[in-house]
């Protein structure tokens, strides 16, 4: 980190504070300080009169650390012992980059007008120099979106979350959809040259603005490492990962008023009991599903009559409800956990299953909610022509000529999820729903029927074909019996 915060553009003011959820102690005995923030704990032993109050005054929000530089050490800024107490505080806060906060401010304004907050450990802050003719650009991957503090603009790029505290930057920032120079952004908004400039320079340190050539071209523009990737999916990616955002994940226990049930409630319609197999037989001339996946079994040509006795051992063995039992872990928290034959991350299971029926002998057509617990069937849906629909939109998407005997929808209810993994939620269902699928299409090919997974589903035609409360319960995979 450049000393950055000691120089000031007329009409700007260059303000630094700390992130919300650190904590400065001081140690009276040896005179250290203890930081703690989320990324660990940052111990800064002798820390000068400059490190000392810049700090303190910065964990009570944005500060002109020049004035604090001046306020302590008002001495001539060609001092040794000011640059060397300067140098000190640099080498602090590129310690504690991760937490701290670079706003920008007019001079003749109350507060900043916008903040750029960390979201990885160690970002760097550096604003470049903009040239009055040089383009501008909002990063392809750059989004807005309300928050608790203002409007937010953020990439899954950049290393810092731009919140913007005043109108104006919202007015500005519309102008950068397109390449704009700052020298017509000055003349076209009737604001100084210089403070566009500052505003660009300091959006640009945050990552979210892009500076492009004289020919318009912008570095992100031809990096062969983002070309397959869209905003939607990288910024789905960044969330699942632990860095580059600060949203609550992993076990937050963020607990509802009242805990989703671990079961879903049977809904109405006409139930049917399905077939158990011996789970004794199963043991003694089964094929491993291990040995599945590895190519070491041939279920055979397709199926072409799939009968219920079939399909309700398919369902017994991959997706039955073995037990609920009560748990207590840290935090004090007690909620109930299910076990199934698939992997579910600490025994939420919100996957729910349906099955829409076209040709299976014993079984008339319809469409049915599968309840693991009584390892039944509920009919949920007897339109003809909605079940048309699932099983046409299936095919298609299988790449198939001929509609599947059955198909398996899978769907999730995500409030069982979010109360547990918080932001981290729809990634981790996503995980669970590969862990089902794996196991449906093992065991089916262990009792000699083929499948195939259906790569996407119309998700209007499932919502209410199955009846879903979207987006509380989402549908997030498809399994074909007999394709």
């Amino acid at each position: 980190m450049p000393i950055e915060f000691l120089r000031r553009t007329p009409s700007t003011v260059r303000l630094c504070s700390l992130r919300e959820d650190v904590l400065v102690e001081s140690n009276v005995e040896d005179e250290s300080l203890l930081v703690t923030s989320r990324w660990g704990e940052f111990h800064i032993s002798d820390p000068d009169p400059i490190v000392n109050e810049s700090l303190r005054r910065m964990s009570l929000g944005p500060v002109s650390l020049q004035n604090v530089v001046s306020t302590v050490r008002p001495w001539r800024s060609g001092n040794a012992e000011y640059s060397d107490e300067a140098a000190s505080l640099e080498r602090v806060l590129t310690r504690l980059s991760g937490s701290v906060v670079h706003s920008l401010g007019l001079a003749d304004t109350h507060g900043p007008l916008f903040s750029a907050d960390p979201v990885i450990r160690n970002p760097a802050f550096t604003p470049p120099s903009v040239g009055s003719s040089q383009p501008v650009r909002l990063s392809r991957f750059a989004a807005i979106r309300p928050s608790d503090d203002g409007l937010v603009l953020e990439s899954p790029l950049a290393p810092y979350r731009v919140v913007l505290h005043q109108p104006l930057l919202s007015e500005l920032i519309a102008w950068f959809n397109t390449p704009v120079a700052t020298a017509e952004l000055a003349s076209d908004l009737r604001i100084p040259q210089p403070v566009i400039a500052e505003i660009v320079s300091y959006l640009a340190a945050s990552g979210t603005v892009l500076i492009g050539d004289d020919n318009a071209r912008f570095a992100e523009d031809d990096d062969s490492t983002l070309q397959g990737w869209s905003h939607h999916e990288l910024l789905f990616h960044s969330r699942s990962r632990m860095a580059r955002h600060d949203v609550a994940s992993g076990a937050v226990y963020a607990l509802p008023a009242e805990q989703p049930p671990t079961v879903k409630p049977v809904p109405e319609g006409e139930q049917l009991a399905l077939f158990r197999p011996d789970q004794s037989a199963l043991a003694r001339e089964d094929t491993p599903p291990v040995d599945v996946p590895s190519g070491n079994y041939d279920p055979g040509p397709a199926v072409t009559q799939l009968s219920a006795a079939q399909l309700g051992e398919l369902l017994f063995r991959a997706a039955r409800l073995h037990s609920v039992v009560p748990v207590h872990p840290e935090m004090g928290v007690s909620y109930e956990i299910s076990e199934r034959p698939y992997w579910s991350s600490r025994g939420v299971y919100e996957l729910e299953l349906y099955v829409s029926v076209n040709e299976c002998a014993g079984l008339r057509c319809g469409i049915y909610h599968y309840d693991p617990q009584r390892h039944a069937l509920t009919l949920i849906n007897d339109s003809d022509a909605d079940l048309i629909e699932l099983l046409d939109s299936a095919k298609i998407a299988a790449g198939s000529t001929k509609r599947p005997p059955a198909l398996i929808t899978t769907t999730a209810r995500m409030v069982r999820l979010f109360w547990m993994f918080g932001g981290n939620a729809y990634a981790m269902t996503l995980m669970h729903a590969g862990a089902l699928q794996q196991m449906l299409h093992s065991t089916a090919a262990a009792m000699g029927l083929s499948t195939s997974a259906v790569a996407r589903d119309a998700s209007d035609v499932t919502d209410r074909a199955l009846r879903l409360r979207w987006p509380s319960e989402v549908g997030v995979g498809q399994c074909a019996i007999g394709l």
